[in-house]
């Protein structure tokens, strides 16, 4: 019985690394994909903006909250 266990969990783990290089290799053809769009681009640069803003004026919870929310909307 033991010995049916230890096979069963090596057919498994071996069963297991068989699909690990053929994912892996997936992985690399969509960070290729994954580019930011220009909106989201835009949006981070609009991002720093306000947040270098709010770090100027020493801006810390609910007002910097309502700052950063201002600032984004535009």
């Amino acid at each position: 019985m033991k010995l049916r266990m230890h096979f069963l969990a090596a057919c498994a783990a071996a069963a297991c690394l068989a699909f690990v290089p053929a994912h892996a290799a997936d992985d690399d053809d969509d960070k290729e994909k994954r580019q930011p769009t220009a909106a989201q681009t835009a949006q981070q640069a609009k991002m720093k903006t306000c947040n270098a803003e709010a770090g100027k004026k020493g801006l810390k919870g609910d007002e910097r909250r309502a700052f950063m929310s201002a600032c984004l909307k535009g």
